[in-house]
């Protein structure tokens, strides 16, 4: 069942004001701008959209560019062959849309898909064929453009072909990742340095084709390339040519509720939204605003609130072609008695029972860190945030065609049911999407104008992150670098990770007294990129903990 997007049928008592931040010195100040403005994970695919930008493309042309380029030069993260969410705003109609370009199983698959000799693969699977869905982000894009573009599909990807046919100098992200990847890409990496020369013609060819037909991955030659490297030993998997044609990605409403005196919207399952928006309404109901980020009660509400929104995520949100999500899980009066669990003590929480629910079973899906993010604002003041992924680093460590092939399907549970005999919402299927945790957000104020667009990297802390830049920006009143530029905490089950090092002085304490002790957090940090109007201007800021820029035309 899919979830109905919200309308405005609440009352707003509080005059709703664009957050006005903190004033910078000029040595601080944020890039800004009228005329639109690109934030994504590295400079080059930035001034690929900002290419676009400044010969009269929207935003979604912009995307396209970016994308095609955050190919090339980011593939241990995103890619032609991976998937993608998008939250896309119009701002004549002032409605927002998602766009879904979620990967597939094949659709021969089974339950028991990654189960060999009895016994599910685990992690093992993550390089393997099994692990590939079907891509959906250039057909997703293509859908997008048809609907919001300005300028003529091949024109978008000159910068792609240019820096896949001339070289490109190798980021330092590129380099080290492929320094702890597979043969295949070691060996086309060619053991390159941060800042050496690579070029990749395969791909420029493959850009070529894609400029010339949108749907040249779904079908033709390079169609045959990808079912052909994904049936390759060991562990072999079973997308076919007519898997590939048989894409199609989704679009609805948005799903948006409100906040304070926002709105926020963002996919509906299987992405991440629903996630942040149960935590915010958890938050509602909790005095988070009453602190700031200096004060430890701060985080301790911050981690709670999102225990508990991660225990029901994890049980109840799949595919919704394929399972029932209970609608209740937004519903006001479930989250304030939520809310009303978090006590002076931090503990772990069961997954509750939401009104309209089923019993599935625990969840077993062990979702690897990835993934890249970009916001674009064009001219007109349309606007997007979207997340876009090949899954873990470099996916499945395959290529074909110059691209990287996605892992997405190890963000299955391999393991169909629980101990209990319990199915479980994310089992595996065929032709059905994985459960995400890419979490595309945009933030309306009370009349639906645009006022922030954000998201992040980061596998299952996806949510987490893009949390605290909700809530530092809105209820801690900071601006939207200095939001960013917070300690990263995500709490799940009965363990926090934090980074430890960044909180104030007395947060550690503090948090330690009311029983959480974050370990140290690991594997693939945030990419946070947003865009914040402030004063009738667009200010982005990009994450430091990447390569990520943000830049007007």
């Amino acid at each position: 069942m899919r979830l109905a997007p919200f309308s405005l049928v609440f009352v707003l008592v509080v005059a709703a004001a664009l957050v006005q931040p903190a004033a910078r010195t000029p040595a601080q100040a944020a890039p800004s701008g009228r005329g639109g403005m690109v934030v994504a994970a590295n400079p080059m695919a930035v001034e690929a959209g900002l290419k676009v930008l400044r010969a009269g493309g929207s935003a979604v042309d912009a995307a396209v560019a970016v994308q095609a380029t955050l190919g090339l030069v980011e593939p241990q993260s995103s890619g032609l062959a991976g998937g993608a969410f998008m939250t896309y705003y119009d701002a004549r109609t002032k409605e927002v849309t998602t766009y879904d370009g979620r990967e597939t199983a094949p659709a021969s698959a089974t339950s028991t898909y990654f189960y060999v000799n009895g016994a599910p693969l685990g992690r093992g699977a993550v390089r393997t064929g099994k692990s590939t869905g079907t891509p959906g982000a250039v057909t997703m894009l293509a859908l997008a453009h048809a609907q919001h573009g300005k300028l003529a599909w091949k024109d978008l990807f000159g910068e792609a072909i240019h820096l896949a046919e001339d070289g490109f100098p190798v980021p330092a992200r590129m380099a080290d990742a492929a320094g702890r990847a597979g043969p295949e890409i070691q060996a086309y990496v060619g053991g390159r340095k941060a800042g050496d020369i690579l070029k990749n013609p395969a791909y420029a060819a493959t850009v070529r084709a894609l400029a010339a037909n949108p749907r040249a991955i779904n079908e033709g030659p390079i169609a045959a390339a990808i079912a052909a490297k994904v049936g390759e030993a060991p562990n072999p998997g079973t997308i076919s040519v007519a898997d590939l044609a048989g894409y199609r990605p989704n679009t609805t409403p948005a799903l948006c509720r409100p906040y304070r005196v926002y709105i926020v919207c963002a996919p509906p399952p299987p992405s991440g939204g629903i996630g942040v928006l149960m935590a915010l309404g958890i938050y509602e109901n909790l005095p988070i605003d009453k602190y700031k980020p200096t004060d430890p009660e701060a985080w301790y509400l911050f981690a709670e609130g999102q225990r508990v929104m991660y225990a029901d995520r994890d049980q109840y949100i799949g595919d919704p072609s394929f399972v029932h999500i209970p609608t209740g899980l937004l519903d006001p009066n479930y989250l304030k008695s939520r809310a009303a669990l978090v006590g002076a003590q931090s503990k772990a929480y069961a997954a509750g029972s939401p009104p309209d629910a089923v019993a599935y079973g625990a969840d077993d899906t062990h979702e690897v860190a990835g993934t890249s993010h970009f916001v674009i604002v064009d001219k007109d003041g349309n606007a997007l945030s979207m997340t876009t992924t090949v899954e873990s680093a470099f996916g499945s460590n395959r290529m074909a065609a110059g691209m990287v092939l996605n892992n997405q399907l190890t963000d299955f549970s391999q393991t169909p049911t629980d101990a209990a005999g319990k199915p479980v919402a994310n089992a595996v299927a065929g032709g059905k999407r994985p459960r995400s945790s890419m979490s595309p957000t945009i933030v309306l104020d009370r009349n639906r104008n645009f006022v922030m667009a954000i998201g992040s990297p980061g596998g299952n802390s996806i949510p987490a992150y893009t949390l605290k830049v909700i809530v530092g920006v809105l209820d801690w009143h900071l601006t939207l670098q200095d939001a960013i530029n917070l300690p990263n905490l995500i709490a799940q089950g009965p363990g926090t990770t934090a980074e430890v090092d960044k909180f104030a002085p007395g947060v550690a304490a503090g948090l330690a007294a009311k029983g959480i002790t974050p370990r140290g957090a690991a594997a693939e940090g945030s990419g946070l990129h947003g865009i914040l109007v402030v004063n009738n201007r667009l200010v982005g800021a990009a994450d430091p903990r990447r390569e990520g820029v943000a830049k007007a035309p």
